[in-house]
């Protein structure tokens, strides 16, 4: 008999990742929820013996799932699947009844050893059911003239007019992935809950980044430095943007000693610039299979708006792929915003290589 499986993940590529990958010859009948209300609701529903459950969602996250799961005295073996990979989180999630969490993207060796040690699927029936799918697939490997090709519908000559959503929904979620990585840094330097967001993904004109962006302009003054990054025909910038109210908690957590001026602040900005833009960078470049040279931090002024900060990326390209990030930390009135922009022309080629990790 078929094992209800339930995905519940806001990222269709996600889904379908995590889907490949559980166990050869497991008799399962899979479910997807886009969020977590839709999960709650597919559970009620009997569709969620065993529960694979994102965190970062829509309308109701993967912690609430947890805590209606609880409330509701649903049925259901959870295993959280998260990019968010700080150690409070995996604990957190525990605590709230799940039985395990597993980083993204997930390992499909990792899913399977987790469920045999568990007991939800049994080794030796396995064991038997791969057996049986092995012979016929071996027979028929001679007659057949298919074989797996990336996909390639974007090549680095594309001019990209408008993001495909399938594009986008790949780019966000590799940046959640690159996102938590760098949530995690900084986590453990501060010894604190960062608390992060969905991503913002979009093509935007230059010339409308102020309004592109106006969410962060929540605050009377901010501080920016920006970062310039180049690699495999890809460039771009990333700036970091920080309240000037948060300076006074994120120098005490940094362990900052004597009167915080205006040089001490600009030290504060530049650390946390090097952990959230180089994590970021390096957990995008892994997923990507490419490697990015960062050049040296700038400063775009401090104690001023968002406005006048964006207005000094006056840049020669008049289109940009945008990726918007919002950091907080918990119990704390600290915020800031790291946003990445990608050159005009380095798009098509940001294009090919995500559209090797699509799937038709």
């Amino acid at each position: 008999m078929a094992t209800p499986v339930l995905i519940c993940d806001d990222s269709n590529m996600a889904r379908k990742q995590c889907a490949r990958s559980l166990p050869d010859g497991w008799p399962v009948d899979i479910s997807f929820a886009t969020n977590g209300e839709e999960g709650v609701e597919a559970i009620k529903e009997g569709k969620a013996e065993l529960l694979l459950l994102d965190l970062n969602m829509p309308v109701m996250d993967g912690y609430e799932v947890l805590e209606a799961i609880r409330a509701q005295d649903l049925e259901t073996m959870v295993v959280v699947i998260s990019g968010d990979i700080q150690p409070e989180a995996r604990s957190r999630v525990k605590q709230l009844g799940a039985i395990d969490f597993i980083k993204k993207p997930v390992d499909k060796e990792k899913l399977t050893g987790m469920l045999l040690d568990y007991g939800i699927i049994d080794a030796e029936l396995m064991k038997a059911a791969n057996t049986e799918a092995d012979e016929p697939a071996k027979a028929a490997e001679p007659k057949s003239e298919v074989t797996a090709a990336p996909r390639q519908a974007v090549t680095e000559d594309t001019t990209i007019t408008e993001l495909d959503p399938q594009l986008r929904d790949c780019l966000q979620e590799l940046s959640n992935v690159a996102m938590g990585q760098a949530g995690d840094m900084l986590a453990r330097l501060l010894k604190v809950f960062v608390e992060l967001p969905i991503p913002n993904v979009n093509l935007i004109e230059v010339s409308e980044l102020c309004m592109a962006f106006a969410s962060v302009e929540d605050f009377d003054e901010t501080s920016g430095v920006c970062q310039g990054f180049i690699g495999s025909g890809i460039s771009g910038e990333a700036l970091l943007i920080l309240n000037d109210s948060s300076f006074g908690d994120m120098a005490a957590l940094l362990n900052y000693k004597g009167q915080l001026d205006d040089s001490a602040e600009l030290e504060v900005l530049m650390d946390i610039s090097n952990i959230l833009v180089g994590a970021y960078l390096k957990g995008l470049a892994e997923q990507l299979d490419l490697h990015f040279s960062r050049g040296a931090p700038v400063v775009l002024g401090q104690h001023c708006d968002v406005t006048q900060l964006l207005q000094t990326k006056n840049q020669a390209w008049s289109r940009t792929l945008a990726i918007e990030l919002s950091y907080a930390i918990e119990d704390y009135p600290i915020k800031c915003d790291l946003l990445l922009f990608f050159t005009e022309d380095s798009i098509p080629h940001l294009a090919h290589h995500a559209s090797y990790l699509l799937d038709d």
